[in-house]
């Protein structure tokens, strides 16, 4: 009987892992409108909000004008952006699984949470720069609209280029964990689903449940989370009490966490 020789071993490294998933994510359709749609609502959001209270500014009475917050209003369109940048998180993994290429991939690179890893990171490269350039985008058209008619901000303010920066940080840590959402999942519907249950569905129920335990839970809510960021004055988009800013970013992160060490996880033991 001839035997036949062992293949060579298979040659791949971190950096081609990062380059695959480079082209990948620029190359699919999906990326493009899912990016496309997270300027459109987070810009168009932000106007609108700022739009219409420059329009009514005239009527409103001193406490809302002693509560008002032009930073937080001008970036009031990452609370709806955020579901987009959330389908391109799950989108990252769960497409291949979909479409079946993930096989390839892993044929590629049989070091899954390599995989995973170089996924995370481009998704997060592309994340940051996008989240920042629509939070001092919408700061500065939204000041731009309030000038003249209402109190407006400027970046050296105390707590103003925290909240904008935190507009950033914020859609960029919430994709990360619909990413780790997509790989626990791995299939489209089905996280994008959990994703908006998560994110949208939860807040509502918890809204409707007795003060006691709105206040107690609310503040741990990514959409809470996500207010407070974005926030100089506390307390002018919820009504819920609040951790600080930097707790609160070190809360979503935790959760983002969890979610890709939970997907790595089962990434590594499961069938492609």
């Amino acid at each position: 009987m001839t035997t036949l020789p062992a293949l060579p071993p298979g040659r791949y490294s971190f950096a081609g892992a990062l380059r695959s998933e480079w082209t990948k994510l620029r190359s699919v359709r999906s990326t493009t409108w899912s990016l496309v749609a997270t300027a459109v609502l987070t810009i168009a959001i932000g106007i609108l909000a700022t739009g219409s209270e420059a329009s009514r500014w005239a009527h409103s009475d001193l406490g809302d004008r002693m509560a008002f917050d032009p930073t937080s209003l001008s970036l009031a369109g990452f609370l709806f952006g955020q579901l987009a940048i959330g389908v391109l998180g799950v989108l990252v993994v769960s497409a291949e699984y979909s479409t079946g290429t993930i096989r390839a991939t892993f044929g590629a690179i049989p070091h899954r949470n390599m995989v995973l890893a170089a996924k995370v990171i481009v998704f997060t490269a592309v994340a940051f720069v996008l989240g920042e350039v629509l939070s001092f985008a919408s700061f500065f058209i939204g000041q731009a609209i309030l000038s003249g008619t209402t109190p407006t901000a400027t970046l050296n303010e105390p707590g103003v280029l925290r909240a904008v920066i935190g507009g950033g940080l914020f859609l960029t840590v919430l994709g990360l964990f619909a990413l780790g959402l997509g790989a626990i999942i791995r299939h489209s519907a089905g996280s994008i689903t959990a994703f908006v249950a998560i994110f949208f569905v939860i807040p509502l129920i918890v809204e409707a449940l007795p003060s006691s335990i709105k206040d107690a839970v609310g503040k741990y809510l990514p959409d809470n989370i996500g207010a407070t960021m974005t926030t100089v004055k506390q307390g002018f988009r919820t009504d819920v009490p609040t951790i600080s800013p930097w707790v609160s970013f070190g809360l979503l992160c935790a959760y983002a966490a969890v979610a890709l060490v939970i997907g790595g996880i089962l990434l590594a033991r499961r069938d492609a």
